[in-house]
């Protein structure tokens, strides 16, 4: 059992951390500007605190963090821009303030932040990708420059579908866990991106199975420490969410 604290309980994915956290025996702490909206029947069995990550003052986050083994920060969306990059770097300085015993953490992003081949060009270096998922690129800097044992999923478009399991799902780390064609190494950055689009629906997963991948791995120095994180559908599958680069910011 860990003592986990979760930011963004209520949020489309939080609120599928926080149901499997409990489920899974964990002590779990939530930090949430609207306390009603968290699950009638999470309330008795969470400590609560409300509180906005923007303007809470940095030592009283610290403070907040501290006696916890495990972060999941799920607040904030790509959309967002420049509040998006501020709230990561304030919860990365939070725990920066942290003099020992700092907690694990879970981060979000895209798939665009994944390498897409052997090349090393992500989604997020390409023309009209760029504009729109740069802040993805601004938090995982502020990661590398950090000390920190994070983790960073980054999945395609979530969905609330029923969850197929992690066993069934593929993962990866930096990389796009489907695979690009060989012949994308030679395309010119403007051709990338629509094949960058044509994989995007093998990697709409539900936000079930993300929320499984991170709390399947939470303890110190994992496989995944300090590493961008792919989810993808099984082989031959994909999603069917047709509006996902409208509607959703994790890609």
């Amino acid at each position: 059992m860990a003592r986990l604290i979760i930011f963004g309980a209520t949020g489309s994915l939080g609120h599928h951390v926080l149901r499997q956290a409990l489920a899974a025996g964990h002590k779990v702490t939530v930090l949430v500007r609207t306390p009603a909206k968290l699950p009638s029947e999470a309330r008795p069995l969470i400590s609560t605190l409300s509180g906005d990550l923007s303007t809470i003052a940095l030592a009283d986050l610290a403070r907040i963090l501290g006696g916890h083994d495990v972060l999941i920060n799920c607040a904030g969306h790509v959309s967002d821009g420049e509040r998006f990059v501020d709230l990561v770097n304030r919860v990365v300085t939070s725990v920066e303030l942290l003099p020992s015993q700092r907690p694990v953490c879970w981060f979000v992003a895209g798939a665009a932040l994944l390498d897409i081949d052997t090349s090393g060009r992500r989604g997020i270096d390409l023309p009209k990708l760029k504009s729109t998922y740069w802040p993805h690129g601004a938090n995982f800097e502020r990661l590398v420059r950090s000390r920190l044992d994070w983790r960073l999923l980054c999945p395609g478009p979530m969905v609330e579908q029923s969850a197929l399991g992690l066993i069934r799902l593929r993962t990866s780390v930096d990389r796009l866990p489907v695979q690009a064609p060989a012949f994308a190494r030679s395309l010119p950055a403007l051709l990338l991106v629509p094949l960058f689009a044509s994989l995007v629906p093998q990697m709409i997963v539900p936000y079930a199975d993300a929320a499984a991948l991170m709390l399947a791995n939470i303890d110190p120095s994992g496989e995944m420490t300090r590493r961008r994180v792919g989810l993808a559908l099984p082989p031959g599958m994909r999603g069917r969410k047709a509006q996902w680069a409208a509607k959703r910011g994790h890609t």
